[in-house]
């Protein structure tokens, strides 16, 4: 990649630039677009022409401000399609852009990296906006002091492998509506395992999106597993899905479930808001001593 034969070419009265954006999307999916009017070829990508795909002026700024544009297209079959959008297959999805002289596309130089925000779409079109890395920044951070575990299931603060055999399990789905899901056996684990776990689409046209788990009940003829959300495409019977145990957050469900209480990121002994606001009593002594 040279920039420095991209801006002598730029210093040149004709110049032949275009713009290429290529989206990652969480699911590994990669595509590419450009504005040009040929197909063009970089970094193992093929940047498609025809797609409609244009973009507004990006605002750039030094300092820690956010940068920002907006990307907009067509609906097709052949890129970005409005079942996808629907479903969030794109939400959150990594975005380069590039300006590339396109007779060689070796002189080219990075303009924005960011991710997609809110989507709209409408009379068979799509508007994306696209937030810079700088977003990142507006997120607030720190520890919280509560009596529940702050990390998340299964990430580096919390340490647990969830491939470990008896928390995850994949199954075929008997009957589904995107909400509630019934499988047939499942009898192994106990009822409530799943619930605050995570349900994960492995095949047919949900394949990739996953949804939160509200409920598990066993019953008579197998178990029911209701979302807390609907899942945005359909899950048909015989689709296979994969259920992983859920965490309440609890210092006895981390040491008696999960056996991982070394690694419980909670403040199971803080006082509660009634004790930390109680007044001097002759009724409880006030000793500095245990108190739950």
């Amino acid at each position: 990649m040279s920039v420095q034969d991209l801006d002598l070419h730029l210093k040149t009265c004709a110049t032949g630039v275009a713009r290429c954006w290529r989206v990652t999307r969480g699911d590994g999916a990669q595509f590419g677009f450009t504005d040009h009017d040929c197909d063009l070829d970089f970094d193992g990508t093929t940047f498609r022409a025809g797609t409609g795909l244009s973009a507004t002026a990006l605002s750039q700024t030094t300092g820690l401000s956010v940068d920002n544009t907006e990307a907009v297209g067509a609906l097709s079959a052949a890129a970005i399609t409005e079942e996808d959008i629907f479903a969030g297959r794109f939400d959150g999805a990594d975005v380069e852009s590039w300006l590339v002289q396109w007779a060689a596309p070796v002189n080219r130089v990075l303009q924005f990296r960011g991710s997609i925000g809110e989507i709209t779409r409408a009379n068979g079109a799509f508007s994306a906006e696209l937030r810079g890395l700088a977003e990142l920044m507006n997120k607030p951070t720190g520890r919280v002091c509560q009596r529940s575990c702050e990390a998340v299931l299964g990430d580096a603060s919390c340490g647990f492998d969830l491939t470990t055999p008896g928390y995850v399990t994949n199954a075929q789905v008997r009957t589904s509506d995107g909400r509630v899901f019934t499988f047939d056996g499942l009898a192994g684990f106990e009822p409530r395992w799943f619930e605050r776990g995570t349900l994960r689409v492995m095949s047919g046209a949900g394949e990739g999106l996953a949804g939160v788990v509200k409920l598990d009940r066993l019953n008579d003829e197998g178990r029911d597993v209701e979302l807390w959300d609907n899942l945005r495409a359909d899950v048909v019977p015989g689709d296979t899905v994969r259920l992983t145990a859920g965490c309440d957050k609890r210092m006895e469900t981390c040491r008696l479930k999960f056996l991982n209480l070394v690694n419980f990121r909670g403040f199971p002994d803080i006082p509660d808001g009634d004790w930390q606001v109680a007044h001097p009593s002759r009724l409880s002594a006030r000793s500095g001593g245990s108190r739950r």
